[in-house]
């Protein structure tokens, strides 16, 4: 027994089982003997963490040092995470916005009363504090992330690494990017280690960990923030919200459309895998991995494997 104690029901019900009890207390006096007591209405607070795995604080260090040895080096270490998916049409938006009157719109959140589903998919620059937003029409999947990361390679990267042969990546441990994702791995191979000759480094944050993720707090976070209490009604009004994130520390967002529609379950061949010129970490390998072109020269190593 501790002093926290909870109340489950109304004062009402309250009141009538006082009654059975032959007491008889009016609302007010009810509620104000309560609040004497210190009752209050009360929701649950999150405060267990349960699990934690013992190599966490082991991972989250790995992860500083790699960020600084990439930065140290002038090479890209990206922060790389799905959004949550956004209704796009005549939909209520959470959040509230400065006006005389309110917008109005529908009842009821029915996606065939709209436009589509936007998938965004975020790659945010840790070096110089900007992010780069792809808006997918179809689904989150491993196809669409590394799609993704290869645009920005080829297009974004080289006004601030125009030198770089090696990048970082830091991703939760689920999702399109997750640890256990075998595609993941196989497109990171195809799409970029073997078709752009350059080595890449991902470490995970652990499971439990994604709100430590730069990119959840720095840049959708000011996303949330720009479009709040605003129906996202079209594609090009979502690529006009992005594009008009800032923040007074710099933060400067790029945004593009993805047409393209990716398919779900597509399944890798353990052969498949085996070819893959992969390398795990000595510390937390489970979450550390280095994947390298097979068709290029050896390019340095960078990090500590």
């Amino acid at each position: 027994m501790n002093s926290d104690k909870w109340l489950n029901c109304r004062l009402r019900d309250l009141q009538a089982r006082l009654e059975e009890k032959a007491h008889k207390v009016s609302l007010p006096v009810l509620s104000r003997l309560l609040r004497k007591r210190d009752y209050r209405l009360r929701s649950n607070v999150k405060e267990n963490e349960g699990n934690t795995p013992t190599d966490r604080d082991p991972q989250f260090r790995y992860l500083q040092e790699q960020r600084l040895q990439f930065q140290e080096a002038g090479l890209p270490v990206l922060s790389v995470d799905a959004k949550k998916k956004e209704l796009v049409g005549d939909f209520k938006n959470s959040g509230q916005v400065w006006c005389q009157e309110p917008e109005a719109v529908l009842v009821h959140d029915f996606p065939n009363q709209g436009v589509g589903k936007a998938v965004p998919y975020g790659v945010y620059d840790l070096t110089h504090n900007l992010g780069t937003v792809y808006v997918g029409q179809s689904a989150d999947t491993a196809e669409f992330a590394v799609d993704n990361l290869a645009h920005w390679w080829e297009q974004e990267r080289p006004a601030c690494f125009a030198q770089a042969t090696a990048l970082l990546l830091h991703a939760d441990c689920g999702g399109s990017n997750g640890v256990r994702s075998k595609l993941w791995k196989q497109q990171l191979q195809e799409k970029l280690a073997d078709r752009f000759g350059i080595e890449v480094t991902v470490c995970h944050y652990p499971t439990g960990c994604s709100k430590w993720n730069p990119i959840e707090h720095r840049l959708f976070s000011e996303i949330s923030k720009t479009w709040a209490g605003c129906p996202l009604r079209s594609f090009e009004r979502i690529l006009q919200y992005l594009r008009e994130t800032r923040t007074e520390t710099g933060l400067r967002v790029a945004a593009h459309l993805v047409t393209q529609i990716y398919q779900k379950g597509i399944e890798v061949a353990d052969e498949v895998m085996a070819a893959l010129n992969i390398t795990h970490h000595t510390i937390c390998p489970k979450w550390n991995y280095t994947i390298r072109p097979r068709n290029h020269s050896i390019i340095p190593e960078i990090g500590n494997l």
